[in-house]
C-alpha cells in the first residue's frame, strides 16, 4: 500500500469515532460523569503518545531548540485559532452535560473546533507513515477515544435543536474524511523531506495536540469528575506507556 494511502487510512480510521459518537450520541443518554470519564482516559493516553512517539522520537533527530522551539509554535498556533473560536457552543464543544441546543449556524462552528482538533493529529499520522515507523497503537487509540466525547455531546446539543440525523452524520462524516485528508498531507509533504524538518514538524505537532488536551480535554473531564479527573487521567498514561512497551 502507498504511504500515502496508509496515512489516509489511518488517519481516517482514529476519525471515525466522530461516527461512533455521533451514533451514541443519538441513540443512547450517557451520564455527563461517565463522558468525563472517558476523557480524562484520553486526555492521559494523549499526553503519553506525544511525550513518548512525537517528542521522544524527535530528540534522536533534533536539538533540544528545535523541539522546544517547534511545540512552543504548534501550541501557539492552535491556541491563537482556538481563542478567535470562542463561541460558547465551541468552547465547551467537548462538554456533555452543559451542552446547549445548537442554532442554526453552530453546527458549522462546532465543526470548526473539531476540525480544529484533528488538525495536529492527523498530520501527526501522516508524518509517522511516512517516516516508516511503526504506528503505535497507542497514538491511535489516544486519538480515537478523544474524539468519542466530542461527537457525542454535540450530537445532543444538535439534536435538542433540532437538527436532522442525516445532516449530523453528514457533518461528522465530512470531519472524518478531512482527517484522513490532513493526514495524506502529513505524509506527502513531509514524507520526503530531511530527518530534522520532519522532527520539527512533527513537534509543531505535538505542541497544538498538548494544547487541544490542556485547553478542551482536561477542562471537560474536571468539570464532572474533579475528585477523580486526575486519577483516571493518569490511569490512561500508564495504559498507553504499557502498549508503547508491549509493541517495543
Amino acid at each position: 500500500m502507498p504511504l500515502w494511502l496508509e496515512a489516509g487510512f489511518w488517519g481516517f480510521v482514529a476519525s471515525s469515532a466522530l461516527l461512533i459518537g455521533a451514533l451514541l450520541g443519538w441513540f443512547i443518554r450517557f451520564s455527563a460523569k461517565t463522558v468525563a470519564y472517558v476523557m480524562a482516559f484520553g486526555s492521559g493516553i494523549l499526553v503519553a503518545a506525544l511525550s513518548f512517539e512525537l517528542v521522544g522520537s524527535s530528540l534522536a533527530q533534533v536539538s533540544i531548540l528545535w523541539i522546544a522551539g517547534g511545540f512552543m509554535a504548534g501550541a501557539l498556533v492552535f491556541s491563537l485559532i482556538n481563542h478567535q473560536l470562542n463561541l460558547p457552543e465551541v468552547k465547551h464543544r467537548k462538554r456533555f452535560q452543559h451542552q446547549p441546543p445548537v442554532a442554526s449556524n453552530t453546527g458549522v462552528a462546532i465543526a470548526a473546533g473539531t476540525l480544529l482538533d484533528g488538525i495536529p493529529e492527523s498530520i501527526a499520522i501522516g508524518l509517522l507513515v511516512a517516516s516508516g515507523g511503526k504506528l503505535s497503537v497507542a497514538t491511535i487509540a489516544a486519538i480515537f477515544i478523544s474524539n468519542i466525547p466530542e461527537a457525542l455531546s454535540s450530537t445532543a446539543g444538535m439534536r435538542r435543536g433540532g437538527r436532522g440525523g442525516w445532516f449530523i452524520l453528514r457533518l461528522w462524516l465530512g470531519i472524518a474524511v478531512c482527517s484522513g485528508v490532513f493526514a495524506v498531507i502529513g505524509a506527502v509533504f513531509f514524507g520526503s523531506a530531511p530527518a530534522h524538518i520532519k522532527a520539527l514538524v512533527t513537534c509543531v505537532a505535538a505542541g497544538g495536540i498538548f494544547a487541544m488536551v490542556v485547553e478542551t480535554m482536561i477542562p471537560e473531564a474536571f468539570a464532572e469528575t474533579h475528585e477523580m479527573s486526575g486519577l483516571v487521567a493518569a490511569l490512561g498514561f500508564v495504559v498507553a506507556v504499557a502498549l508503547q512497551a508491549l509493541e517495543a
